[in-house]
């Protein structure tokens, strides 16, 4: 069954067991918000070894916390005690919990009031101590009780905020706004891996351009990403960038931005990280070497943020390659096919789309690549080598550096259709690249 359906026989076996149990957190908000909830999660009076009891193919996924998690062939629910927390010291979890009966208890230690919503899926009725369906009404999103103390106790909570509002559309209260700006510096307190996490999620599920507006609104965004932060007031040359600065370049993209994959919504905040610093001004605005600087700043926010070496490589890759487009018309063809086959290409290709209509709107080179993907199929792309070292060491070449040279020569030749067997491309060699003295098996006189 799916989780939905799970979640509901969850709460009628507890029930029927005569416990409390109800839908809670963001599957209630979205129920109410007329959006598919991504997973159901239970909250209820039963504590975990009576969980364990009702629920013996369980198994405990935070046993300090009171949360099981209940499975059955094809999903899974996550299934909380009533707790309330105490004694927070490290900005990210509690030190102590205390398992709870009342139900307003363990609402009162959520984050905000909008994921405070408690369900019966029987009746429909909402449970509601903090008055979240008032500020589901007024699409706000605030804190539970006192804000600076929630953010004290778990300074993640300040880009959990963001990235709700960010996601629904919704204002953050004013009290809940003044708090985050009050403690935004401790933000650095987190983890990287838990900052990457929320940002991958700001940028992926939608709202990424209110999103990094916020954060660097409310303080988060220099914390965080100061090289992001950097782009405001960068003038670009007007001709080429009729919009604006790179900062309003950058959130155009992010715009339109339609649950990417991390890659290219990474690629697309840091395209243009490089021209901050590649700033200058001739005979008009230029940023000499903004790729090559753009590259490197990528490769250290990517790795200060823990993410995969794979992961790093490709966006470095379409941060690397973004400017090549405009050469489209001019590359031969050996040039264009090796560029059509970089990996992830179609991410490079949806990158430069998203780069020309938030400036020039300027489409030909992007409508060309599409044109020539049609027309090439994956041999022609990336065809079976006619030679490799091998042949070259039976030919009489001496392995070395200059097998790197001949065998792109050949290839080029064959990728611009010059060359067609590999007796062609043999003949080549030997005409591009005449065998050296050190090719030549030394002197051997006859016995």
């Amino acid at each position: 069954m799916d989780s939905e359906a799970l979640a509901k026989q969850v709460i009628a076996r507890l029930r029927a067991a005569g416990h409390q149990a109800y839908l809670v957190g963001g599957c209630v908000r979205d129920l109410l918000l007329g959006r598919a909830p991504k997973d159901f999660d239970v909250a209820t009076d039963a504590r975990p070894d009576r969980l364990m009891d009702l629920f013996p193919r369980s198994g405990r996924v935070g046993a300090h916390f009171g949360v099981v998690l209940v499975r059955d062939a094809l999903s899974q629910v996550e299934v909380a005690t009533f707790r309330s927390d105490q004694d927070y010291t490290d900005g990210r979890r509690p030190g102590a919990v205390h398992f709870e009966r009342d139900p307003r208890q363990d609402v009162l230690r959520r984050d905000f009031t909008i994921n405070g919503l408690m369900m019966d899926p029987a009746s429909g009725q909402v449970l509601d101590f903090v008055g979240g369906r008032d500020d589901l009404n007024r699409r706000v999103m605030r804190a539970i009780g006192d804000p600076v103390e929630r953010f004290r106790e778990d300074h993640l909570r300040m880009l959990r905020a963001i990235r709700f509002a960010a996601r629904l559309g919704f204002d953050i209260d004013p009290a809940t706004f003044a708090a985050i700006q009050e403690q935004h510096a401790s933000i650095l307190r987190i983890s990287a891996e838990r900052i990457r996490d929320e940002l991958n999620r700001i940028l992926t599920e939608g709202g990424a351009r209110p999103g990094f507006e916020m954060l660097d609104a409310i303080g988060l965004l220099a914390d965080i990403l100061p090289e992001v932060a950097a782009m405001h007031g960068v003038e670009q040359p007007p001709e080429y960038h009729p919009e604006g600065d790179v900062w309003v370049h950058t959130m155009l993209l992010l715009e339109q931005l339609q649950h990417p994959s991390v890659t290219l919504a990474w690629g697309a905040l840091l395209h243009d990280v490089g021209k901050p610093g590649t700033f200058r001004v001739a005979d008009r605005i230029r940023f000499d070497g903004h790729v090559e600087e753009g590259v490197r700043l990528a490769r250290a926010i990517l790795t200060r943020l823990r993410f995969s070496r794979e992961q790093v490589e490709q966006i470095e890759a379409l941060v690397a390659n973004h400017m090549r487009f405009k050469d489209v018309p001019q590359m031969k063809d050996s040039t264009l096919k090796r560029f059509l086959r970089l990996p992830d290409f179609e991410e490079h290709l949806e990158l430069h789309r998203l780069d020309v209509m938030s400036s020039n709107r300027r489409l030909e080179s992007y409508q060309a690549v599409k044109q020539k993907l049609l027309e090439l199929s994956e041999d022609q792309l990336k065809p079976t080598r006619l030679l490799t070292g091998a042949d070259l060491i039976a030919a009489g070449y001496t392995p070395g550096p200059r097998f790197t040279e001949i065998l792109g020569a050949v290839e080029d030749a064959q990728l611009e259709g010059r060359i067609h067997t590999a007796g062609e491309a043999i003949e080549m060699v030997r005409e591009r690249f005449p065998l050296e003295t050190t090719d030549r098996p030394p002197y051997s006189p006859a016995s």
